[in-house]
């Protein structure tokens, strides 16, 4: 059992530290605790937490009693990661890291262990598409019966209001603001198929493994149709067409391309990218940074 103590990393606490939420500061603060608690519930040894870490998470490397290597992953509490256990039971490690144990009462995830230095990120980005797409097809299945899954358009009017609010401080954008609220408010009810999607998905959550050479981490799942999932593809590392020379051309044909290899609508495909592109843009220059947010709204323009 581990006895050595166990801190979030910094960019998690960074991350959290100006969060106005009681429940995510408590859960922050008893981390440690709970952590440690999990370990010895579940009979684990620590080798370290992960640093530098992402902001949505703490993951600790650990191994079993048997000595095989596992992640223990506690989720920030909240929407995104409450239904993160489903999904992967779902999967059941086709296309997607497998799910080993879980626990209702704090979150906790103990999951297959990756190689976490090695994303698709790593690759050429011909390559890196490549297997992003034969990656994400493999996540998109029936989502059963009763399942407990949010939907696309179950969340529509609560996504409209948020883009509305982020929008209004870029004024700039308006044009593309409304032409985004449209489109969200439209392209649901318009779907003709319902999958689950990884719903996060991007070559930085597809990570290197054993029994299989790329697999999915982290989805924030929802149902809905696949070109919802595909447009964060599209949308990935886009600053790499944003700096080659006939961008707008580029992109589009990275819609088209897309969509045909997996047969998804192009037209349907360009517009949920668009809608994403703009919320992103809005978002991050709601934030602060303004740089990155209006390079994203200029990659709406191309589309």
């Amino acid at each position: 059992m581990a006895t050595a103590p166990v801190e979030p990393p910094q960019r998690l606490v960074n991350s959290l530290g100006s969060d106005p939420s009681t429940p995510v500061r408590d859960w922050l603060a008893a981390l440690p605790t709970v952590v440690q608690q999990r370990l010895d519930a579940w009979e684990l040894t620590l080798e370290r937490v992960d640093t530098p870490g992402g902001r949505g998470s703490l993951v600790a490397l650990v191994r079993l009693p048997d000595g095989t290597p596992a992640a223990l992953k506690f989720p920030v509490p909240g929407r995104t990661s409450a239904h993160e256990a489903a999904a992967l039971r779902t999967w059941d490690g086709w296309g997607a890291v497998r799910l080993l144990r879980s626990a209702d009462a704090d979150g906790a995830l103990l999951l297959e262990r990756l190689h976490g230095a090695v994303s698709l990120r790593s690759l050429p980005e011909a390559k890196a598409l490549l297997e992003a797409a034969g990656t994400v097809r493999r996540l998109w299945v029936p989502p059963g019966e009763g399942h407990p899954f949010a939907t696309l358009s179950g969340r529509t009017d609560e996504a409209v209001a948020a883009l509305r609010t982020a929008g209004a401080a870029v004024s700039a954008a308006a044009p593309l603001v409304e032409q985004a609220l449209d489109l969200r408010r439209v392209l649901p009810s318009g779907a003709t198929e319902e999958f689950l999607l990884h719903g996060a998905f991007r070559q930085g959550k597809v990570l290197a493994g054993e029994r299989a050479p790329w697999l999915a981490i982290g989805p924030e799942p929802v149902v809905g149709e696949r070109a919802y999932d595909l447009a964060a593809l599209v949308l990935d590392r886009f600053e790499d067409l944003a700096a080659g020379s006939g961008a707008a051309a580029a992109t589009r044909r990275r819609v088209a391309k897309l969509a045909d290899s997996l047969e998804v609508d192009r037209e349907r495909l360009r517009d949920w990218t668009l809608y994403r592109a703009v919320a992103a843009g809005v978002r991050e220059a709601a934030a602060g940074d303004r740089q990155r947010g209006e390079l994203l709204l200029e990659f709406a323009t191309w589309l």
